[in-house]
């Protein structure tokens, strides 16, 4: 009788903690927002900024200091391009210069006096290209048109010059070798295709941090001992019943935000989806579990509500960048690679890049779902070790 009054109090315990953890999660404002609004709304915004992939009509601006046939046809071909709008033409470089500082245009074509010379004399011309590198979209549309169109040219006045007979001999001659560019996993070569998946399994584990940091500062500024666990709540009787009640609480909102944002958004913004809705649960149940724990071992370092939003989006952008997705993983320091392993976002991203976005099966995924799950029993130790010391500090200060 006793084990079963022990189990039935347990969760009765369970219950109540869930509960009254899921009455501040729509109480308080601020919790409501980083653990409601915030995923719902801001994955939406973020992708419909990025909705266009690419760049196009880059403003260009043209120094032809050569006026022949072939430096206004090189300018046409560019022109013609959908990703480079050519609009202005200078007397000069330093008139040029002066265009991109004044952020009318984006670039410079510099096409030399000798250009055409060059060419007539079975010489190689040169163009120079200049680029604002302030944002890398536009460096790669002017630089890749200028590339696209000079080598094009190339291949008109070489088929000129070969002396052939037939058109097949012609395209021979021209591309002796046939290639076949073919872009894997992103095939519109945008940039929201490859950012964004990280991004939204990134805004999980923040909101998480943020909404469980939120709710434990406010508990510490509410109770008297400024305590995460209350002194009065004779349901608050032991770390794992806490750990477990709130884990209840966050897991019910965040499966529900989980399956959103990992299969509702990248829908509805034709991002790549290769993977099966079993393997993207299989990998989002040890993730935001992971998460979870991790928010609340790092709400125990919260003392007032605001200082969990200071450190969590300080970390944002790092987290991004040691994730690997925007930056290549085998050109992070080593120090920074240990670093990154203590964020479930790390291998979370990982794992559902290579799963939505690249076409892995689970299996090919399971080191990163290992971490996860050793991740979440490590920072569920933890938040059980942390909140049992609250709960200590909290009985002796009622005792004193």
């Amino acid at each position: 009788m006793s084990i079963y009054r022990k189990i039935s109090s347990t969760i009765h315990d369970l219950a109540y903690i869930w509960w009254h953890e899921m009455r501040q999660v729509f109480r308080d404002e601020g919790v409501f927002m980083f653990l409601i609004v915030v995923p719902l709304g801001y994955p939406l915004l973020y992708s419909w900024i990025y909705n266009n992939e690419t760049v196009h009509e880059v403003p260009v601006v043209v120094v032809d200091q050569s006026h022949s046939s072939l430096s206004r046809q090189f300018i046409r071909d560019c022109d013609a391009s959908p990703d480079v709008h050519i609009a202005y033409h200078a007397e000069d470089l330093d008139e040029a210069k002066s265009l991109v500082s004044k952020q009318l245009a984006k670039g410079v074509y510099l096409i030399p006096s000798d250009f055409s010379t060059r060419i007539n004399r079975m010489e190689q011309g040169v163009v120079s290209v200049y680029c604002d590198m302030s944002i890398m979209l536009y460096y790669k549309a002017i630089f890749q048109v200028a590339s696209v169109v000079s080598m094009k040219m190339g291949a008109e006045i070489q088929t000129k010059l070969s002396g052939n007979y037939t058109k097949h001999e012609e395209v021979i001659s021209a591309a002796p070798l046939a290639s076949e560019d073919v872009t894997l996993f992103n095939p519109t070569g945008g940039y929201g295709s490859c950012i964004l998946p990280a991004v939204l399994m990134l805004i999980l584990q923040q909101t998480l941090a943020l909404g469980i940091g939120l709710s434990a500062g406010t508990a510490r500024e509410r109770n008297r001992n400024g305590q995460l666990v209350p002194d009065d709540d004779k349901h608050y009787s032991g770390a794992y019943r806490i750990v477990c009640g709130k884990f209840l609480c966050y897991a019910m909102v965040f499966s529900v935000m989980g399956a959103y944002l990992s299969m509702v958004v990248p829908k509805l913004f034709s991002f790549p989806m290769l993977g099966s809705w079993q393997s993207l649960m299989l990998i989002l149940v040890p993730y935001i579990t992971a998460c979870i724990f991790f928010g609340m071992a790092v709400s125990c370092m919260v003392r007032y509500r605001e200082n969990v939003m200071l450190i969590m989006v300080f970390v944002s952008v790092p987290l991004l960048f040691l994730s690997g997705v925007s930056w290549p993983q085998s050109n992070i320091p080593g120090f920074w690679q240990g670093a990154s392993w203590l964020f479930p976002s790390t291998f979370g991203i990982r794992a559902y890049i290579k799963v939505n976005s690249m076409g892995a099966s689970f299996s090919q995924v399971l080191p990163e779902v290992r971490y996860l799950w050793i991740q979440a029993a490590f920072y569920f130790g933890l938040a059980c070790l942390v909140y049992r010391h609250q709960f200590r500090l909290a009985r002796k200060y009622s005792g004193a």
